[in-house]
């Protein structure tokens, strides 16, 4: 039997997934390749056939997607699969002309083929864009279960940059377990905020194993999605976030818009931050696409524990790490809370980077003075690290979740911003009681 050769495109996370669901032990198909885009350090790297199984005794290799079309015509590709997420629409489309003009066909693969059916309800929470504020979302709703009484765990969308022999399944329940499982700053941004507040957090490479994991300590099942990408797991409860500080994304990024027409509810966050023509914008649009869903909207309140140490002060700014590259926003919650708590003024990171963070100012062209806290290697770490000591400030104001005082040694004070969900009106709370009342047992 002629075996349909493939191509996954790819970041480290849903190319994996779909290879496990669609691809493993289908011997109709023949994966040549992984390709790696959005994330450094991937390609390179071997699929290892402790997770590739028994067709691949050598595992797949995973090649940087600059080098997509020479694959196509070396590996005599069939087809090529978008298994990555939070790309404008016509990029996506671009990709498939180029992998269409080559001989190939180009997928894109519905959510509900690659779906985990769990034995546990599942709420999912995915988003239009990067740094809409799933997490923020995600730590509400666990924190509202808690009180009822019902042990929830989260599954966070996966972000498995290490070896990933080691990172089959991976379970976070103490601060040590980031150091265990040697944690890139990006994960520890999204696992350490739940961590802190008792919550159970999964990840990992196959997420069938990890569903069945979780289900044994969990009566409801929490996926905190990761980009703009869909869950994992067949959810019974599906919240959108959507960002009117980038109103319009909804309609012109995948698969953001896909989610968004999928949406149970549709939460849009940053109300506090948002002018009414721009919350009129993404109302309108959202309507347009999804009329059935529940819309609920909320404010993601930002603050500091102690505002005096940043009043006045030169202060150098960092903000998560994707939300302003590959999210695409101008500004994070660092900077409103330059603003909230007058900051004298914010220096101009660019002018202090070094080495990697330099790179990450030439490949994403449009950052301001924000630093981004990047850090998906030792290098990285270690150069995000000289670029702040580097910096002529006075205060370093961090809006990355996790403390960079365990990651990094500075020779400044790093005042913390943290900011929560904060809904109007009880909506959100409204939709979570229904959804115990008819599903947990």
């Amino acid at each position: 039997m002629d075996r349909k050769r493939v191509i996954i495109l790819g970041a480290a996370g849903r190319d994996f997934h779909n290879f496990n669901v669609l691809f493993r032990g289908k011997a109709e198909y023949e994966v040549v390749a992984f390709t790696a885009n959005q994330i450094p350090y991937i390609s390179g790297k071997d699929y290892p056939p402790v997770l590739s199984g028994k067709l691949y005794p050598k595992g797949i290799h995973i090649y940087d997607e600059s080098e997509l079309p020479s694959l196509i015509k070396r590996l005599k590709a069939d087809l090529c699969i978008m298994s990555y997420s939070d790309q404008p629409n016509g990029e996506v489309m671009q990709k498939s002309s180029l992998v269409n003009s080559l001989g190939a066909d180009f997928w894109l693969v519905s959510p509900e083929h690659t779906y985990i059916k769990s034995s546990k309800p599942v709420i999912a929470v995915c988003a239009v864009r990067t740094g809409c504020g799933k997490s923020q979302t995600s730590r509400y709703i666990l924190s509202l279960l808690k009180k009822k009484g019902i042990r929830a765990v989260a599954v966070r969308h996966p972000m498995p940059y290490g070896d990933l022999r080691e990172q089959v399944v991976e379970r976070f329940s103490t601060l040590k377990d980031l150091d265990r499982y040697k944690t890139t700053v990006e994960e520890r941004e999204d696992y350490e905020p739940h961590i802190r507040r008792g919550f159970v957090v999964y990840a990992g490479v196959d997420y069938e194993k990890i569903l069945r994991r979780a289900e044994k300590e969990a009566d409801v099942v929490l996926w905190d999605g990761g980009n703009n990408d869909a869950s994992f797991f067949k959810p019974d409860l599906l919240i959108t976030v959507a960002d009117p500080l980038r109103a319009g994304d909804e309609l012109t990024y995948y698969p953001g818009e896909t989610v968004a027409r999928m949406a149970d509810v549709l939460l849009i966050n940053k109300v506090n931050s948002a002018t009414k023509a721009e919350l009129g914008r993404i109302m309108k649009d959202l309507k347009a696409i999804n009329p059935d869903a529940r819309v609920i909207k909320a404010n993601s309140e930002v603050f500091v524990e102690n505002g005096d140490a940043v009043r006045g002060k030169r202060a150098l700014v960092i903000e998560d790490g994707p939300t302003i590259t590959h999210g695409g926003m101008m500004f994070g919650a660092g900077t409103v809370a330059a603003k909230k708590y007058h900051v004298g003024s914010v220096v101009d990171a660019k002018k202090y980077a070094v080495g990697e963070i330099r790179k990450t100012y030439e490949r994403y062209k449009r950052l301001g003075r924000e630093l981004p806290a990047v850090g998906y290697s030792k290098k990285e770490k270690k150069d995000l690290e000289t670029t702040i000591n580097r910096a002529r400030c006075d205060v370093v104001l961090s809006a990355t979740p996790t403390d960079l005082n365990n990651i990094v040694n500075v020779n400044k004070q790093i005042v913390q911003v943290g900011y929560e969900l904060d809904p109007i009106g009880g909506g959100l709370d409204s939709v979570i009681n229904k959804f115990i009342r008819e599903n947990v047992k």
